[in-house]
């Protein structure tokens, strides 16, 4: 019979941004640019909406909307991507507090699409 030995998995616990743990300079803008984009995502499958219909709801060239919908959030600035919630007919909220020490940074958050 074979003795199965336990191995002790090494691991590193992240910061919530896997762009800072990845080094990425501007880390926070690609972190900040993702959450939003995949809240626009989500908006946009709750609706099952064909690409061509996106595109014209939010204004921008159909190839555009694959690349949204495909999470290459980093192709449309921050600002472009908050244009989209505004055409979704979204409220955008911005909180500005002090971070607590050994809280993980959250930079944006999302409430159930409805």
């Amino acid at each position: 019979m074979k003795q199965s030995r336990k191995q002790k998995i090494e691991f590193e616990e992240g910061s919530g941004n896997v762009f800072a743990d990845l080094g990425l300079e501007d880390a926070d803008e690609l972190y900040v640019r993702a959450q939003i984009g995949f809240g626009v995502f989500e908006i946009l499958e709750s609706k099952s909406l064909k690409q061509r219909e996106i595109a014209d709801l939010l204004g921008i060239p159909q190839p555009e909307v694959s690349h949204l919908m495909n999470g290459r959030f980093s192709r449309f600035t921050t600002d472009k991507l908050l244009s989209f919630l505004k055409r979704l007919d979204q409220k955008v909220t911005i909180k500005i507090s002090p971070h607590k020490r050994g809280e993980p940074y959250q930079v944006i958050g999302f409430l159930p699409v409805k």
